[in-house]
């Protein structure tokens, strides 16, 4: 029995050191305010939240106009004429790019480093702020620079430094802007018609060179009856293509070469071969506008199914344009004239013209004409061969 009482009252004395803590605890949790405690943790995420918009708008670059409208964002680029600007002026939590005329700005601050092209053609790079009507750009390490807003040139974030450095010596498969269009035409019923055509576009332009190629074709085929039992067949079947290469000498002259090939069923002709060489003149070059001036030499062969062969030489005298309407819609055309020296008073004749307005930024619509004018054909075929053509037109880059 002693031995029993013993173990109770050790039992009773373990239990209530255990109730002690628990005690403690409740009597605790009873002398807390639960709705102050709720208003102190709201007060602090205000804080918080407070202290991180003001970090992050301390961040941010800021612009001041002419009329006086003040925007904070980021500095993306500018060539001089116009500064694109990324800020959230809407309202919006998504940034949105915009354009102002370089003229209207008076303030700029960037507490990112950008990158400044002098009149001298030397970049520096730093944090930036105006100082009246200069731009003063602190490099890390490195004095501060001055330079006179108006001579200002060209102004890129670092992201576009980045692109413009690796631009200058891209690979072999970087830089291309490529498109390819389509258009088809089916008719089934009391006619029997086919229409095919593609084209493809690809250019790689870098600091100093630029490469482009290119391919039309077309093909179309009619069961519409020309003679008793006898079908039109094929009314079309032409494939275009070639390349061009372009090197800058000095100034706004370069030297290039070329090649063009084509094939003409109605022609009779299997393959015409294009090979050029001379030099040209960068006669327009700005950013929505573009006209080179081509003249040199060419050698051409042709190879007819009716057995007849052509080897000519030639003079080549043409012109390459570019024009942008808008951000959605551009023109392409080139000419060229070949006056012969093997025959003179023979020439050929080739001019290509492309509309392109785009739908999407990958989709558009294109219209494309193609002429090829021979002064001397072959016999049993015409001089003119002309190809228009619609469709859908599709664009990427690597």
């Amino acid at each position: 029995m002693p031995s029993q009482t013993q173990s109770e009252t050790k039992a009773q004395s373990e239990a209530k050191a255990q109730s002690e803590p628990q005690a403690q605890l409740q009597a605790l949790l009873r002398g807390l305010n639960f709705s102050k405690l709720r208003c102190s943790l709201r007060a602090c995420a205000v804080v918080l939240f407070s202290a991180l918009a003001l970090a992050c708008a301390a961040r941010a670059d800021t612009l001041t106009l002419a009329n006086g409208d003040h925007l904070t964002g980021k500095i993306v680029k500018s060539d001089g004429k116009e500064l694109t600007f990324e800020t959230d002026y809407t309202g919006s939590t998504e940034m949105r790019s915009i354009t102002v005329q370089w003229s209207a700005v008076r303030q700029l601050t960037s507490t990112a480093p950008i990158y400044v092209v002098t009149p001298q053609g030397a970049t520096v790079g730093g944090t930036a702020t105006t100082d009246g009507t200069d731009l003063v750009i602190t490099p890390s390490p490195g004095p501060a620079q001055r330079i006179p807003l108006a001579n200002v040139t060209t102004i890129r974030s670092e992201s576009e430094q980045t692109a413009y450095e690796r631009s200058l010596h891209p690979g072999l498969f970087e830089s291309w802007q490529t498109n390819g269009s389509l258009g088809f035409g089916l008719a089934r019923g009391n006619s029997r018609t086919t229409n095919l055509a593609i084209g493809f576009n690809a250019t790689r332009t870098t600091l100093h060179d630029k490469l482009a190629a290119y391919l039309n074709s077309i093909y179309a085929s009619s069961g519409t009856l020309v003679a008793p039992g006898v079908t039109a067949g094929v009314t079309a079947n032409d494939i275009r293509g070639g390349a061009l290469y372009e090197h800058d000498l000095r100034g706004r002259a370069f030297a290039y070469v070329s090649g063009d090939f084509e094939y003409n069923e109605l022609q009779f002709l299997n393959l015409r071969s294009i090979w050029g060489a001379g030099a040209g003149y960068h006669a327009i070059k700005r950013e929505n506008t573009m006209l080179d001036l081509l003249a040199g030499a060419n050698y051409t062969r042709e190879t007819y199914s009716t057995g007849i062969r052509r080897n000519l030489a030639a003079l080549t005298f043409g012109d390459i344009f570019l024009h942008k309407f808008s951000k959605n819609s551009a023109l392409n055309q080139t000419l060229n004239f070949y006056p012969e020296l093997s025959h003179p008073g023979e020439y050929r004749l080739a001019f290509d013209l492309g509309v392109v307005t785009k739908i999407k930024q990958w989709l558009g619509w294109q219209i494309t004409l193609s002429d090829r004018y021979i002064s001397d054909p072959i016999p049993g075929t015409v001089n003119n061969d002309l190809i228009f053509s619609t469709g859908i037109n599709f664009a990427w880059s690597h």
